[in-house]
């Protein structure tokens, strides 16, 4: 279960969406600009709609010129003025970004790389985790901060830090890592058995003997690096909270977040959720790659879950181009308008950029903002102001909420462990499994949830595990009684492997799940490059005409399941690769290979027709089930959000009377959506 924060702070977020609408604004950075150019800022603001903004990520050197002196006049001006503009604000802790004084007086605050060199300030990041000295000043800033806005009107919410994913391999962390260890393990000796230290004479006698996982002569200790991955998540963890309870002892009522960055692969989002008052993310997809419509809403589907439901805020997105890309190409205002449209359907409630004003100088210099170098009379800022009354005309999905029947299973501490070195492949990455499996379902229009392995499943008609390295005794506990209870389960293959250790679970693989879906392995297999042929056995009738699999492979034996495919030639010449197992008034699938796209999607298709799930839209005779390309389709409470991300114009069937919120247009049955636009409808019920 995600926890649940209190109630008073929910409401406040609640009551400022019912207050706001959608959120609409970004980040503001008036420090780096005069005076006479602040008024300016807030008239542009309001024309374009702007209605939240955040203010003061980096301005730590601006509030604290030298340790202890600190200056709010500025900010008092600026808080002020955008509150006479009706402007909201989420005020942040400056703390992602120490002032040079902090690395230069106190140089163990700064963070040192695997190979043991420290990183100078001069960015953004100097810092480690670790260091009692800047989380001692961190809060401190936050306790100033607090203790002057936590009654000013214009602040409605909190943000502490940017962008959590810093780590540090120094003798900050080292220290800091014993002290995790010894609390987890209690003893020498029961680190050892648990990291598996007979191999290669890395017997430690005390934890004082422990570091980092540094560069080595050769690969690290699986176990030891899973941990320290583990702590470096939880020394984040103890930032973000060190300053967010710094805020609330002040008496601030307001509801208190930080940026997720996605799938940020050093931090454990599952554990940070319950900290939060309401998740935020940061969203950059690069339109560059075919596939970025659905890899993003697989990201809005993460945020949503952690959430356990609830909205959500997008606290970054770039209006048009980037400046860190090798590459960047730049979105278009419509394509703008079709990413902030797709958040909105996926949960959130608001949506925010980075930045309001183009900087002039620093190195984000060419990164697009709301308010562009060339000025107001720009079609970038025309497309501003258009979004903004669109985003307006949404006030009623506010506080609606996505309904999934699918849950997919997904862990950081599983991605972590699968993701080490000396395996049978490096091919098979976690969230490349997880963004397939999910991609074939938004093609069908189908919600899911992301969940953590031991979760409650009975709401679920079907329960998808793409790829779970690690699943635990609570996680195939949740899954058994899913599919006894009626649910459909897909499990992909190199799944169920290790314990919580990152060691191998010794028998037959998928040692836990081996009688729920009636196989057992002995083998893994790395494939040919070449994709392997399967044969499909006469019974699948959703089989593809000629299927075929890849990168890895195991060595199954059929014990109760139904064999749908088998290897055809090769290492593994005539072992089964897809079968099906009947429990209880539910079944279980198999997939012992990394099935090609169609095979994946005719496995899934049965999966969701045997546990009765639709989606969102009825596509009747279209092949497969699957939406027109590049449509997607999602419901949020009362409102169906139909997005039209291809290069053709497509035809869809709604029944029913709609009106569709954008346009205020009515909507009845057969509609051509155009490429790059979008419905919201809402249906219209006869008096």
């Amino acid at each position: 279960m995600v926890p649940t924060p209190t109630p008073r702070r929910l409401e406040a977020f609640a009551d400022l969406t019912r207050d706001l609408g959608i959120a609409f604004g970004g980040d503001y950075n008036p420090e780096q600009w005069p005076r006479e150019v602040w008024r300016e800022d807030a008239e542009l603001m309001v024309r374009a709609g702007v209605n939240l903004v955040t203010v003061g990520v980096f301005s730590w050197a601006r509030l604290e010129p030298s340790p202890g002196a600190y200056d709010f006049d500025w900010l008092d001006e600026v808080l002020d003025l955008l509150h006479d503009h009706g402007i909201a604000v989420d005020l942040a802790t400056p703390t992602a970004s120490p002032p040079p004084w902090l690395g230069i007086l106190h140089p163990e605050t700064l963070p040192v790389n695997p190979d043991g060199v420290p990183l100078a300030a001069g960015s953004r990041n100097q810092f480690t985790p670790a260091s009692r000295v800047y989380r001692e000043r961190a809060t401190a800033i936050a306790t100033a901060l607090a203790e002057r806005y936590a009654a000013h009107p214009a602040v409605r919410m909190w943000h502490v830090g940017n962008e959590f994913g810093q780590i540090d391999y120094g003798d900050e962390a080292a220290r800091e890592f014993r002290l995790w260890l010894r609390e987890r393990y209690g003893s020498i000796q029961a680190l050892n058995e648990a990291w598996g230290t007979l191999v290669w004479a890395q017997g430690y006698r005390d934890f004082d003997e422990i570091v980092p996982p540094r560069r080595m002569p050769y690969l690290v200790n699986p176990a030891q690096s899973l941990d320290f991955r583990r702590y470096t998540s939880w020394a984040l963890q103890r930032v973000f909270t060190e300053q967010r309870d710094a805020i609330r002892a002040t008496g601030a009522t307001q509801p208190v977040t930080t940026n997720f960055m996605g799938f940020e692969p050093l931090t454990d989002l599952w554990a940070w959720a319950g900290d939060v008052d309401v998740i935020a993310d940061d969203q950059y997809p690069d339109h560059a790659a075919p596939t970025s419509s659905s890899d993003i809403a697989l990201v809005q589907d993460l945020m949503r879950s952690l959430g356990g439901g609830r909205p959500w805020l997008l606290m970054e997105q770039a209006i048009s181009g980037t400046s860190w890309r090798p590459h960047n190409l730049p979105k278009t205002p419509a394509r703008a308008r079709l990413d902030s449209l797709q958040a909105v359907a996926r949960g959130a409630d608001a949506i925010c950029f980075f930045q309001w004003r183009q900087a002039r100088t620093g190195a984000e210099r060419f990164h697009s903002a709301l308010l562009p170098h060339a000025g107001a009379d720009t079609e970038l800022f025309a497309g501003v102001c258009a979004l903004g009354a669109d985003l307006q005309r949404l006030r009623p999905v506010v506080g609606g909420r996505v309904e999934a029947s699918v849950a997919v299973l997904f862990d950081w501490e599983s991605w972590w462990a699968a993701e080490e070195p000396a395996r049978p492949t490096e091919r098979l990455r976690t969230l490349e499994q997880v963004t397939r499996w999910h991609r074939a379902l938004w093609r069908r229009g189908v919600a899911i949830d992301l969940v953590r392995p031991g979760a409650d499943l009975s709401a679920y008609r079907a329960v998808l595990v793409p790829h779970s390295y690690i699943i635990g005794t609570d996680a195939a506990t949740a899954l058994r009684a899913a599919v006894e209870a009626g649910a459909s389960l897909v499990v992909g293959p190199f799944s169920g492997v290790a314990d919580a250790n990152a060691g191998i679970l010794t028998g037959r693989s998928p040692v836990l799940l081996r009688d729920l879906v009636g196989v057992s392995g002995e083998e893994w297999v790395g494939l040919p490059d070449a994709p392997t042929p399967l044969v499909a056995e006469p019974a699948w009738d959703a089989a593809p005409a000629a299927p075929e699999a890849g990168v890895l492979g195991e060595r199954l034996r059929a014990e109760g399941a139904e064999v749908l495919a088998r290897f055809d030639g090769g290492h593994l010449a005539g072992a089964p690769a897809i079968t099906r197992h009947r429990v209880g008034a539910g079944t279980a699938w198999y997939l012992g290979a990394v099935p090609s796209d169609e095979v994946l999607d005719a496995v899934l298709g049965e999966a969701l027709a045997a546990g009765g799930v639709t989606g969102a839209v009825r596509v009747g005779s279209l092949a497969g089930g699957r939406l027109p390309e590049g449509i997607e389709a999602v419901r949020r409470g009362d409102a169906l959000f139909l997005l039209n991300h291809g290069d053709a114009a497509a035809h869809l069937s709604v029944p029913g009377h709609h009106r569709d919120l954008l346009s205020d247009a009515d909507v009845d049955g057969e509609l051509e959506l155009a490429p790059g636009a979008a419905l919201v409808l809402i249906e219209r019920h006869a008096k």
